[in-house]
C-alpha cells in the first residue's frame, strides 16, 4: 500500500507538510517515490492566476527543445522558477538537468478563445509536448494548466523535498496533494506517480483498479484526447472524473454512483432512481474493482475523499475552519493539524463521499442515498 495526505487551507503552506506528515505515516509506504499536486498559489503566481504553468523535469537538450517549440506557438515566458539541486542527489533519487516550473503569457492570437477552447488547446499542447519526451526521453510534463504546479520523483519523499528545496516561499499553496509512492504494477515511469491531472480535476490513489481493462477501453472509445497514457492504473479515476463532471454534467457527489453504483435494490428505493438505473446502465464500464481510498481535487479547489464499497484501505478527514486535511491515516493528521477538535474526525464509509469546498469552513458529507444535486 502507499500512502495519502491532502490539506486545504486559507492561509498558504508549504507542501513540506505533506512530505512530513507523509514521513510520519512510513510503515505505510515504502519510500520510492512522491508526487505533489499544488493549486491556489502563492508568492509569485498569486498575480498571475490566468497564466498557464508549466511543470516537469527537462535535459539541457530538451529545455531547448522546449524553448524552440513554445516560441514557435507564441507564448512567451511570463516568471520561472530555478529549482537549483546539488550536484549529487541523495541515494535512489535519479540526477536530473532541470526541474522547470514556468509560466507563460498566452499568444495574441488566442485572445477571443472561449474558456473551453483555451482549456482544449492548453490540454493538446499538454499532451504534445509528453509526446516529443517520450520519443527522445529528454522532457516529462506533468502539467501545463494555470493555478497548478505539479512535481514527481523518485525516491524518499522528505529527502526528495529537502533535495529540491521544497520549502520556498515561491511553492507555498492553499491546496495541496501527496502521494508517497512509485507505481509497482509497471515499470518505474514518473507518468505512473500519483496525483494524476486533467483540465482542472486531479485525483490520487490508495488501492488498485483490477477492472482497468474495461475501465481504460470505454474512456478511450470516447474519443477525447485527454484520455490516453494510463502507465497506472489509477489514472482511470481522474479520468472518471472529469467525464462525470464534463460530460456527464453531474457533481462531485454523483462520483460515486459512477464508481460504485448502488445495489439494484436501493437504487429503487433512491429519490433519483430512474436516473442512476440509466447510469448504472451506461456506465455500467466505469465500476471500479478492488480496494480503493481516492482523494480529489475540483477546479473550484474542493477537496474529497472516497471509498470503495468494502473500505478496504484507510482514510479520515479532520481538521478546523480555515484548515482541513484528508489524510490516509490519523497520525498525519494529528501532525498536520494538531489543534483540532478529533471528535469530528470523519472516516468515510462505503457511501460516503467527504467534501471540504473552497471555503474551507466545513467538512460536508453526501450518502449514496441521499438526493442528487443536479447540475441541470
Amino acid at each position: 500500500m502507499c500512502r495519502l495526505f491532502a490539506m486545504t487551507s486559507e492561509t498558504p503552506v508549504s507542501p513540506m507538510i505533506a512530505l512530513e506528515a507523509m514521513d510520519v505515516m512510513r510503515e505505510g509506504h515504502d519510500g520510492s517515490g512522491v508526487g505533489l499536486f499544488l493549486r491556489d498559489l502563492a508568492g509569485p503566481f498569486e498575480e498571475m492566476k490566468d497564466a498557464p504553468i508549466l511543470s516537469g523535469i527537462f535535459s539541457e537538450a530538451g529545455l531547448r527543445r522546449l524553448d524552440d517549440f513554445m516560441m514557435e506557438i507564441g507564448f512567451m515566458t511570463k516568471y520561472k522558477m530555478s529549482i537549483k539541486v546539488p550536484k549529487t542527489p541523495p541515494p535512489g533519487v535519479p540526477k536530473r538537468d532541470i526541474y522547470l516550473i514556468r509560466a507563460y503569457e498566452y499568444p495574441e492570437d488566442w485572445d477571443g478563445y472561449s474558456q473551453e477552447a483555451l482549456q482544449s488547446e492548453l490540454l493538446k499542447i499538454r499532451l504534445q509536448l509528453r509526446a516529443m519526451g517520450e520519443e527522445k526521453g529528454d522532457m516529462i510534463v506533468f502539467s501545463f494548466w494555470p493555478d497548478v504546479i505539479m512535481l514527481k520523483e523518485i525516491g524518499d519523499p522528505l529527502k526528495v523535498g529537502r533535495y529540491l528545496k521544497l520549502d520556498r516561499k515561491e511553492l507555498h499553496a492553499r491546496v495541496i496533494m501527496a502521494q508517497g509512492r512509485q507505481n509497482t504494477n509497471y515499470a518505474i515511469n514518473l507518468y505512473a506517480c500519483h496525483p494524476f491531472f486533467i483540465q482542472g480535476y486531479a485525483s490520487m490513489t490508495n488501492g488498485e483498479c483490477t477492472a482497468f481493462t474495461p475501465i481504460r477501453e470505454f474512456l478511450l472509445s470516447r474519443n477525447f484526447p485527454g484520455y490516453s497514457g494510463y502507465q497506472s492504473d489509477s489514472e482511470v479515476f481522474t479520468h472518471i472524473l472529469h467525464y462525470t463532471r464534463t460530460r456527464l454534467g453531474l457533481d462531485a457527489s454523483a462520483y460515486k454512483h459512477i464508481i460504485t453504483p448502488l445495489q439494484d435494490v436501493d437504487i429503487a428505493a433512491h429519490p433519483n432512481a430512474e436516473l442512476l438505473k440509466n447510469l448504472k446502465h451506461s456506465c455500467r464500464r466505469l465500476i471500479i474493482d478492488g480496494p480503493n481510498c481516492v482523494i480529489g481535487c475540483l477546479p473550484d479547489q474542493s477537496l474529497f475523499m472516497v471509498q470503495d464499497r468494502k473500505k478496504l484501505r484507510p482514510g479520515v478527514v479532520g481538521g478546523r475552519p480555515g484548515r482541513y486535511a484528508f489524510s490516509s491515516e490519523i497520525c498525519g493528521l494529528d501532525f498536520a493539524v494538531p489543534d483540532r477538535d478529533k471528535s469530528k474526525d470523519f472516516q468515510p464509509m462505503h457511501l460516503d463521499t467527504v467534501i471540504v469546498g473552497p471555503d474551507r469552513q466545513e467538512v460536508s458529507v453526501c450518502n449514496q442515498m441521499q438526493p442528487l444535486p443536479l447540475l441541470h
